[in-house]
């Protein structure tokens, strides 16, 4: 079990899926990944789903917004970045040339958090823990290992990412291209490769990778419950084994053989 308790700012610490069906949402991943669910209702209204492996908070679900949807949005899942102060890290976004698509608000007592785009359009989001630090598990089966930024400028990116979080970059030849991992006290914290032309229309956007035990097993299992495979089973030497697939509802996600403790 890899649990974490705090997260260097600068550093993914949470994500969350934005669904049309959240109660076959709950299935879908639950069956998976063998998440329980459990539903809070929000002071605004509606209903925020805390996804948990063995009682530790490690996702989050909620119902895509009407207007959202209106606007063609997909379902689609999100990156948190922890910040030390989500009103200052909005300000560093504009200053950058990203967007900031939600001021920083309040997570009742959990955090304070705000919603924003880079230079490219990728969405993120950022999140000042309080009594909430976002993922307490992650590197694991069935948890979060990785986020990733598939953009079309990555010299831009990198640029936008450096003035708003800090981070510092190396990269490496991998057989899909260059990779770039971004880094906080020269530690990697994500990645980034630039989006292929054969990968079709894919626009700007952050990537996540849940970790499994077995890849093709996994595969299998969320082919039978309604998912899809969105490229064949990959393997990268000295990383692992993943594969792209979408849930019934259409958010994608990768998984990925996780990583030794």
């Amino acid at each position: 079990m890899v649990e974490v308790t705090s997260y260097e700012p600068g550093t993914p610490s949470f994500i969350d899926l934005a669904t049309t069906d959240l109660e076959a949402a709950k299935t879908f991943y639950g069956e998976l990944f063998g998440w329980d669910a459990e539903d809070n209702p929000m002071p605004q209204g509606g209903i925020y789903t805390m996804l948990s492996k063995d009682g530790k908070d490690v996702a989050g679900a909620y119902v895509l917004g009407e207007e959202m949807a209106a606007m063609g949005v997909p379902p689609h899942w999100i990156s948190y970045v922890t910040v030390a102060d989500a009103d200052a890290a909005a300000l560093a976004v504009a200053s950058a040339g990203g967007n900031v698509i939600a001021e920083p608000f309040d997570v009742m007592s959990s955090g304070r958090m705000a919603v924003a785009a880079d230079r490219e359009g990728a969405t993120f989001s950022m999140w000042q823990p309080k009594e909430s630090i976002g993922s307490y598990r992650v590197n694991e089966a069935g948890a979060l290992i990785w986020n990733e930024l598939q953009t079309n400028d990555t010299a831009s990116a990198e640029t936008f990412y450096r003035e708003v979080f800090g981070w510092g970059t190396e990269t490496t030849d991998m057989p899909t291209g260059t990779y770039t991992s971004f880094l906080v006290g020269g530690r990697g914290v994500a990645g980034m490769m630039e989006i292929q032309p054969e990968w079709g229309p894919v626009p700007p956007n952050w990537s996540i990778y849940l970790g499994v035990d077995d890849v093709d097993a996994s595969l299998a299992k969320a082919i039978a419950m309604g998912g899809a495979a969105e490229m064949d089973p990959m393997d990268v030497p000295n990383v692992g084994r993943f594969v792209l697939l979408s849930d019934p509802q259409g958010a994608m996600f990768y998984i990925m053989t996780a990583p030794p403790v």
